[in-house]
């Protein structure tokens, strides 16, 4: 009787051991998919399931001094696909049931018919994008990501949408625009395909410009693999960029960029450059360059157009540079008396200077001495001040340093090293602009500073950077520096108004109502060797009102083949600095010029 108890007894303690052991396995089982593998099993399943997009920030706009759009974002389209999704099997699609008039009825899809469908869309074959599945595969088995087609129109991805294909996804892309097209194009620079600024301000204020991207997180459905509704999460935030404005008038610009071209191809010069500046603050209105760039189309020019020579061609100023001469010795209190010069000066260091026309001893002012363009008479003046004197002017007037701008690839010209490095020929080179080498915006920068009573101010061509938030950085400082006395600024003003109404080319560039002061320029283009070429670079840069200066026009063309000389950039000048006095409406000069003599 004992003995047939125990049965039972034992059978139930076993029993009791199994069911332990088997509670005890699906808690060790528990634990380890919820807390020593949660994260990791949390991972593969919204590997699974999820989507994580980028969210595309905007870069910020480039606008003018009028707040007028010169670049900006608009939005495109990148279509992907999942190859991987694209090879796990047909999906399915609610369609028109023929049987059965206003009844739906459920098909499945394969890759086949996709493809086909998605090569209608894009102009390309089936077996194209069937490639571009596998490939993506062949590389990548777990591939998840693919792109079909990038930065496309809103109509095309109305098209993709149409097609309610699930694993081929449209994804919002801000693409750059330019609207005003080749209008200051070679200032503003443009993007590549990825939206990376390569060229311009677009490259020089990325800081300001450059967006933010975000991302978002989605859960879909794995019957059918469409995002589920209301599982979007925002991972990360994006941020627009902030907003450029500049000094450029658009509309301006606009026209000095018609001026200059119509020039170009009526002399057959290489290229030009037209720099606008205000002459009391070193805003600078309008820099043109021809060639013209479109952003929008970067490739339509060479290589080497595409920048801003303006700012990165330095060049031998030739007599333009005369004033800064001038300006120098003036303030020296070294412009009286006046000088006897020949066609011909042989200095006393053995350098050889000659005058571009023949002429007799001639007893010059400095005033004459512009009026005639003479490298002797101005050899003769400027050996009245050291190298060192004259060097240190020339570095007041910001010679040999990039301006404030800092645009990219901006040159800084060359002084041909420090002054006690001159050989003989260039101490005198040097007063008449040979010798060394500016940038067109450096010689605007020369002439504003004698236009504005010997005060330079700092060249600007950015206002600021407006962020999202409103906050405003990158204002321009707008503190000038004396380089010359008011008085020597006035002489000099005076006497470069004497050029403009007795120079050789007063009927080239007559401007009726206004004083004028003005110097041109012809230099030889160096053959880079260090010599010179057959080619010759020719000039005008001067401002108006004379009596009250607020404009200032520097005028550049390379190499013109059917006129050598400044009178193919004197009718630029003219109808540039025109169209400046007629837009801003600016007042006509009320008393004329006062008459300087030219000779003793």
């Amino acid at each position: 009787m004992n003995r047939t108890a125990k049965h039972p007894l034992r059978r139930i303690i076993v029993t009791g051991v199994v069911l332990v052991a088997m509670v005890a396995v699906f808690v060790v089982r528990l634990v380890d998919i919820q807390v020593v593998r949660a994260a990791e099993l949390n991972e593969d399943a919204l590997d699974i399931r999820s989507r994580t997009e980028q969210i595309f920030g905007a870069r910020g706009e480039i606008v003018d001094a009028n707040g007028v759009v010169l670049a900006d974002s608009v939005m495109r389209y990148d279509i992907a696909l999942s190859p991987k999704q694209a090879r796990s099997g047909p999906f399915t699609r609610e369609v028109d049931d023929p049987d059965h008039p206003g009844e739906t009825m459920i098909v499945k899809v394969p890759i086949e018919e996709s493809a086909a469908e998605i090569a209608a869309v894009f102009g390309r074959t089936p077996d194209d994008v069937l490639k571009l599945i596998d490939d993506a595969l062949a590389e990548n088995p777990d591939s998840d990501f693919e792109y079909v087609a990038r930065l496309v129109d809103t109509a095309t991805f109305e098209q993709v949408r149409a097609l309610g294909i699930p694993w081929l996804v449209p994804h919002e892309h801000p693409a750059r625009r330019y609207p005003n097209g080749a209008v200051a194009g070679n200032l503003i620079g443009f993007t590549n395909l990825d939206g990376e600024p390569v060229a311009g301000l677009e490259e020089a204020a990325d800081e300001c410009l450059a967006s933010e991207d975000g991302k978002i997180r989605s859960l879909r459905s794995l019957k059918d693999w469409v995002t589920i509704p209301g599982s979007e999460q925002v991972v990360k935030q994006a941020r627009d960029g902030g907003t450029l404005q500049l000094t450029i008038d658009a509309d301006l610009q606009y026209a000095v960029q018609r001026i200059a071209e119509a020039q170009v191809q009526a002399t057959g010069a290489a290229w030009a450059t037209v720099t606008v500046m205000e002459a009391k603050t070193g805003r600078l209105l309008a820099v043109a360059d021809v060639p013209t760039v479109d952003p929008n189309d970067p490739t339509g020019v060479d290589s080497e157009d595409r920048g801003s020579r303006a700012f990165t061609a330095p060049f031998e100023p030739g007599s333009t540079f005369k004033a800064l001469t001038a300006a120098s010795v003036l303030d020296a209190g070294q412009g009286e008396p006046g000088v006897t010069a020949d066609y011909r000066y042989r200095a006393a260091n053995g350098a050889d200077v000659n005058d571009s026309f023949y002429h007799e001893a001639t007893n010059y002012t400095l005033t004459g001495v512009l009026i005639d363009s003479s490298n002797t008479g101005m050899s003769l003046f400027g050996e009245r001040l050291s190298d060192r004197v004259r060097y240190d002017y020339m570095r007041g007037f910001g010679l040999g340093e990039e301006t404030e701008v800092g645009f990219p690839g901006e040159e800084t010209g060359d002084l041909h090293g420090d002054p006690d490095e001159w050989d003989n020929q260039t101490k005198y080179a040097t007063m008449f602009g040979q010798g060394l080498t500016t940038t067109a915006v450096q010689i605007a920068s020369l002439y504003q500073t004698i236009a504005n009573g010997g005060v330079r101010m700092p060249v600007t061509l950015v206002e600021g950077c407006t962020q999202p938030d409103g906050e405003v950085t990158g204002a321009p400082d707008g503190t000038g520096r004396r380089v010359i006395s008011e008085q020597a600024a006035k002489q000099t003003s005076e006497m470069l108004e004497q050029v403009y109404l007795h120079g050789w080319l007063a009927d080239e560039w007559n401007i009726p109502g206004y004083r004028v002061a003005a110097k041109t320029g012809t230099a030889q283009v160096s053959d880079g060797a260090g010599g010179y070429s057959g080619d010759y670079l020719v000039s005008v840069s001067g401002f108006a009102p004379a009596d009250d200066p607020q404009f200032v026009v520097s005028v550049s063309l390379a190499s013109p083949v059917k006129m050598n000389s400044s009178a193919a950039s004197a009718p630029v000048f003219r109808d540039v600095m025109s169209q400046v006095l007629k837009k801003y409406r600016t007042l006509p000069s009320g008393a004329p010029a006062p008459e300087l003599p030219a000779t003793w």
